[in-house]
Parts: C-alpha cells; sequence; structure tokens
C-alpha cells in the first residue's frame, strides 16, 4: 500500500501545482505515491456547462477524461509505476508548454507515450470507454472519502483508512525544505482526529512552471 494516493485530472492547474509539491517531497524523503484517477467530466456530468462553466471548461474536461483513460491503459499495460511519469509528460504539455490542444489528436498523445518509451498503440484508449467503468469508480470513491462536493485534487494520507482532502489547493509549489515543511503542516493538520475543514475563497492565480 502506497503513503500517499493522489486523484488527478490531467486538465486541473490546481491538482498539476500540488502535484509538483508532492514530486518536491519525494525527491526529499521516502514516499511512495499511487496515482489515481478523477474525471471533472464525471464529476460534473450533472452540471450544464454553458450555464454553470466559463468557455472552454467542457473541451478541457473532455479532454482530461480521454487522457485519463490512456493512463488507465498504461496502468494495465506497464503497471502503476508508470503513470506518475505519465501524468508529469500530460502536465507539461498542458500547463507549462500551454500546448493541450496537441494531445486532442492521436499523433499527439503518441508523441508523448514515445518519449517515454511506453507503446505508442495505448493512444488508442482516448477515444474508447473501455477504461470509463475503472475511471468512474476512482472518481467515486475519490468523492466518497472526502464526502463529496469537492473538486480535484484529492490526497489520501495512509490509504485506504488514513485522512483525505481536496487539496492542499496551492497557487505555486513549494520547494526544498518549504515542500516538507507544508508536508509536515498538511500531515500533522489531517491526522488530528477532531479536524473538519480548513477553507477559504480567495486564491491567487496559479503559477504553473515547475
Amino acid at each position: 500500500m502506497a503513503d500517499l494516493e493522489f486523484f488527478w485530472d490531467p486538465g486541473c492547474p490546481w491538482a498539476w501545482i500540488t502535484s509538483r509539491w508532492v514530486v518536491g517531497v519525494q525527491a526529499q524523503k521516502p514516499l511512495s505515491v499511487d496515482w489515481r484517477f478523477i474525471a471533472l467530466r464525471f464529476v460534473n456530468a450533472h452540471r450544464d456547462y454553458e450555464a454553470d462553466f466559463p468557455a472552454g471548461y467542457e473541451r478541457r474536461h473532455d479532454r482530461g477524461l480521454s487522457l485519463l483513460r490512456v493512463a488507465a491503459a498504461v496502468r494495465r499495460e506497464l503497471g502503476g509505476d508508470a503513470v506518475g511519469p505519465l501524468y508529469t509528460a500530460f502536465g507539461r504539455r498542458i500547463h507549462v508548454d500551454r500546448a493541450a490542444e496537441s494531445l486532442d489528436q492521436p499523433d499527439g498523445i503518441e508523441a508523448v507515450l514515445d518519449a517515454l518509451g511506453y507503446p505508442a498503440v495505448l493512444a488508442a484508449a482516448a477515444r474508447s470507454t473501455e477504461h470509463d467503468d475503472l475511471i468512474r469508480s476512482e472518481t467515486d470513491e475519490a468523492l466518497d472519502r472526502c464526502g463529496g462536493d469537492v473538486g480535484t485534487p484529492v490526497l489520501s494520507f495512509a490509504p485506504p483508512d488514513g485522512p483525505s482532502f481536496f487539496g492542499p489547493v496551492l497557487s505555486k509549489a513549494p520547494k526544498g525544505h518549504e515542500a516538507l515543511e507544508v508536508w509536515d503542516a498538511v500531515t500533522t493538520l489531517g491526522a488530528n482526529p477532531y479536524f473538519s475543514e480548513l477553507k477559504r475563497s480567495a486564491r491567487g492565480r496559479p503559477q504553473l512552471d515547475e
């Protein structure tokens, strides 16, 4: 069992920033991470995109689901350890290079897979519903652990029985010693059996560089 389960959607900039913080913590201390799936397209299946979201969100969420299908195919064929590098590659293309549209075509996904040394044929999963039941199941599991009505990312510490949170939501990934300080603060707060919620609506703009 991993030390942390990180439920991610490729298109979410906040999940990307939090993931870079986790990767930074991994570089400094033993920490096993299971990169699991939460599809914002499924989370918001009941919503009217035209009425409830700014323009472009439906396309972003559809793209995220397509890429999670590819990630599910990669996990089935290559194992769980192959998912983290794939998330990093997708995230760089989407959030750092600002080239998300390149992943709307099979050759764009194939290029990412090929660069990782993964079978390019797995890109075909993007247009298949074969893995949707799995992705929906993991999405529901993430929401259930937090009580529902949350977004991405969802983090489960010492799963499956440890604390689970939506977030932490960070506008910039802490690095070095600061990353460890934030990790210690989050895990200490989460371990308190009486902790319920800590939230504010104000957010800085996401800083998406690595």
